[in-house]
């Protein structure tokens, strides 16, 4: 099993910066793809970024510009950079990961099609 542990959120007015990070525990070294997704309330889970073991990185058209998402493969640690935050940033971020080799575009826009391993999320606030 994989566990993943996010940390970073918080409360921020608008315009600011977090940085998300996601730690990952156990039988890690194979995994192929990491990202983050989030969930508002009231509304759908929506893929934000992604980046699988050769580099490659995906992001939603939402934070595109805005985001930067990252990996330290020595420590094993996740990041999402998040920049110019607006008020609809606000959401639960959680931290996902794959084995499966899928491209990264399609899983953060569908992560259902491998196991997908999740945290327990991060709470980002963005106040006007």
């Amino acid at each position: 099993q994989v566990q993943l542990v996010e940390s970073g959120g918080d409360s921020v007015q608008a315009g600011g910066s977090l940085r998300l990070s996601c730690t990952t525990f156990g039988y890690s070294y194979s995994i192929y793809l990491m990202g983050w997704f989030r969930q508002a309330p009231g509304k759908e889970r929506e893929g934000v970024a992604a980046i699988d073991s050769g580099g490659s990185i995906s992001y939603a058209d939402s934070v595109k510009g805005r985001s930067i998402i990252s990996k330290d493969n020595v420590k094993n640690i996740l990041y999402l950079q998040m920049n110019s935050l607006k008020p609809e940033d606000t959401a639960m971020y959680y931290c996902a990961a794959t084995f499966a080799v899928v491209n990264s575009g399609d899983w953060i826009r569908r992560p259902g099609i491998a196991y997908t391993y999740w945290g327990q999320g991060t709470q980002v606030t963005v106040s006007s």
